[in-house]
């Protein structure tokens, strides 16, 4: 996965995240709009991530999307 590949993850995403919100929200509805929030997370994460590797002089293929609870624990 390469940045434009993350990035286009992340704009379908952006646009689900859209149409829930307004949808109105039924459970399954917030459950999905709670997971899509956690991987736009997890996205931006990686993104960031493999910039930096690639700024320091590394491969930012060495970069994976890391666990949910790891990237959200950064929050608390």
């Amino acid at each position: 996965m390469n940045d434009k590949d993350v990035l286009g993850q992340i704009h379908e995403l952006v646009e689900e995240e859209h149409r829930l919100r307004q949808a109105g929200g039924t459970d399954e509805e917030r459950d999905r709009l709670a997971a899509v929030e956690q991987q736009l997370d997890q996205c931006w994460d990686l993104l960031r991530r493999r910039r930096a590797r690639e700024d320091a002089g590394q491969d930012p293929n060495a970069e994976r999307v890391r666990p949910r609870s790891e990237v959200e624990s950064y929050l608390q």
